[in-house]
């Protein structure tokens, strides 16, 4: 088997176990054993563990997050934004408890940095798949607000037992507000130098 065709098939293997025990080396071998993987095949899949079964499987959503996209057509930026999230929890959501799992993994010292870099990997690429294409002060203004809206969507869907994640969405879509309406307003403080020297725009003394 290719390192691809290994990681395909031992990634839904291991997120079974991962509830039972946890994202760690138990869950791996579990799942390895009960597909017939060796130790050698495991550390060619994944050289760096459980570290990089975690970067490997939130790229694999964030791929399957921007396929789905790319079938949505005739929606408005901040619709497709919305859709973005929605497709990529719903493409965990049968391994809901296997990413509860993954925050305590992330969370723990020295994985911080991984932490950021698959936010951050989450958020560029959904900005990209909606079309994004700013190189200005907006490119890093939607990634933050959006990387703090997703990160509050995702405690939000954890824990949520509405029917069909209805709460999730309905926070979701609330904040997305935010995040669509703050990159317009730094936009528009950034040009209000030009806006004030404009003549006709600047204010006259009152007369006395």
């Amino acid at each position: 088997m290719t390192i691809d065709e290994l990681r395909a098939a031992l990634l839904p293997a291991i997120l079974a176990e991962v509830p039972f025990g946890g994202l760690n080396a138990e869950a791996v071998a579990a799942g390895a054993r009960h597909l017939g993987i060796s130790d050698a095949d495991i550390a060619r899949a994944f050289p760096g563990g459980v570290r990089d079964i975690i970067d490997y499987w939130n790229a694999e959503a964030d791929a399957a997050m921007a396929a789905g996209l790319a079938q949505a057509v005739d929606m408005k930026v901040r619709q497709r934004v919305t859709l973005a999230v929605r497709l990529r929890l719903m493409h965990l959501a049968r391994h809901r408890e296997a990413v509860r799992r993954t925050f305590s993994v992330l969370a723990l010292p020295g994985n911080q940095l991984l932490a950021g870099r698959i936010l951050y990997r989450t958020v560029d690429e959904i900005w990209h798949a909606c079309g994004d294409r700013s190189a200005d002060f907006n490119f890093y203004t939607k990634r933050g607000l959006l990387a703090a809206v997703y990160s509050a969507t995702v405690m939000v869907w954890l824990d949520d037992d509405s029917d069909g994640f209805t709460d999730t969405w309905d926070f979701l879509d609330r904040r997305i507000v935010d995040v669509m309406k703050i990159p317009q307003a730094v936009s528009s403080l950034k040009d209000l130098p030009r806006r004030l020297l404009t003549p006709g725009l600047r204010r006259r003394p009152a007369r006395s």
